[in-house]
């Protein structure tokens, strides 16, 4: 029975050293997309926001999304910077100009929410 056993070990050894291996092979190996994704995300990480609590802007919708609480949200850039809108009327689609209010920033400050306030 120690045949098996040490063969088995030595397999298992070899499945984690190849595991690890993969993984690493894997992240050098990256899509041009998500470098890109991943360095927006940490520039965005190391600048301030281009609002504040309580500015009132205008942004285009760029594309809606479902929050975890199941409501749907337009998502909007200011200078790049997104911003979730909540309360958006169901007749807005994509593209349209809005205004919103800026409520709060994310733990980061990477993204804000706002209240949708009226088509622009």
């Amino acid at each position: 029975m120690a045949g098996p056993v040490v063969l088995g070990a030595g397999g298992l050894l070899v499945l984690v050293i190849g595991s690890v291996l993969f993984k690493r092979a894997r992240g050098r190996n990256r899509s041009a997309g998500e470098r890109r994704s991943k360095d927006r995300h940490e520039a965005a990480q190391k600048r301030e926001p281009p609002v504040d609590i309580g500015d009132t802007v205008t942004v285009a919708i760029s594309e809606f999304t479902d929050h975890h609480s199941g409501e749907r949200r337009a998502v909007g850039k200011v200078e790049g910077f997104v911003v979730f809108v909540e309360d958006v009327p169901d007749d807005c689609e994509v593209t349209d100009p809005i205004r919103i209010s800026i409520l709060s920033f994310n733990r980061g400050h990477t993204s804000a929410t706002a209240r949708y306030l009226e088509a622009a």
